[in-house]
């Protein structure tokens, strides 16, 4: 398949600070997470990509194109920024075709972009409050209508699922799904590694403006299941449930705290160790509260794959 998106040798960097560092990487059409802790380059990469700073080395290219000042291929990209950057005093209806607006759109054109738009992020009855209203997770949605009204080819997305519920993270994470169904590119970060693995298998590592690693799903879980998991569980007896599984060879140490009532196991095998603490919680009377692993996320893979 022919890259959508294609870095050769990109560099960033702001006066003496790197902020992305001799990145090469070709992205398919379809849906590409690019995963890393916060400075790990991500941001950087997607204002690289979206033509709003321009490479200190290297070069950055969408279908093709190079995207510093190819002003006409603005119009097949939309942009989901992770900071907020609204017109406060407007109400949601009034800067989304505003934008259309600046798009090149007849205002009947931009008025039907619009309702289109507000309808998929369900904001259809909150166009016409004010934006300085809206709520976190309003302002989220408005962000990713204002990227998808003008139906770019290529969306980039960046932390699009901050602050945004379970229930519409799950309708957001369906949408980005039928822009791949549709034939779109969709590049998408974020720092949860769980968010990128409902959305798609393909995805890049970065860490210190570097590509640590890249891939499918099952290749970054190998790279996770290399090292001890943490499983921490909050109940009533911390000490009685850690004297039942001392002796389990699946289990390699076993530490209570910080927080009053918890007890952290380490183990290599969490399958089998979260079978066999859900089944003490059922049999016996713990009151188990949570059964939670604090170390699977994305901060945890890189510490471990940077040997920290």
């Amino acid at each position: 398949m022919t890259a959508v998106i294609r870095a050769d040798n990109l560099s960033k960097w702001y006066g003496n600070v790197l902020g992305l560092s001799d990145v090469s990487l070709e992205i398919e059409a379809g849906i590409t997470g690019l995963l890393g802790p916060n400075g790990a380059g991500k941001s950087t990469f997607m204002k690289l990509v979206t033509g709003q700073m321009r490479p200190s080395l290297g070069r950055i290219a969408i279908l093709g194109q190079d995207v510093w000042n190819r002003y006409a291929l603005f119009r097949r990209i939309g942009f989901c920024p992770e900071q907020d950057a609204f017109y406060e005093e407007m109400t949601g209806w009034e800067f989304l075709t505003g934008l259309l607006d600046l798009h090149g759109f007849s205002r009947g054109e931009a008025a039907s972009r619009a309702r289109r738009a507000l309808e998929l992020i369900e904001l259809v009855d909150a166009k016409d409050r004010l934006i300085r209203g809206y709520s976190r997770g309003m302002r989220q949605r408005l962000k990713i209508a204002q990227a998808i009204a003008h139906d770019p080819d290529v969306i980039i997305l960046d932390e699009p699922l901050n602050g945004l519920d379970p229930l519409s993270k799950r309708k957001v994470i369906r949408l980005i799904k039928d822009f791949k169904e549709a034939g779109k590119t969709v590049l998408v970060s974020s720092h949860v590694l769980p968010e990128i693995e409902a959305l798609t298998r393909t995805i890049v590592l970065l860490h210190q403006g570097k590509i640590l690693a890249q891939g499918d799903i099952p290749y970054i879980r190998d790279l996770i299941d290399k090292h001890p998991h943490m499983i921490a569980v909050t109940c009533r007896d911390p000490r009685r449930l850690a004297a039942a599984v001392v002796g389990e060879s699946s289990i390699l140490d076993i530490r209570f705290g910080p927080d009053p009532g918890t007890v952290v196991f380490e183990t290599r095998d969490r399958d089998r160790v979260f079978g066999l603490l859900t089944a003490l919680a059922a049999g016996n009377a713990l009151d188990v509260e949570e059964i939670s692993s604090p170390d699977d996320n994305l901060q945890a893979v890189f510490d471990y794959l940077v040997g920290r």
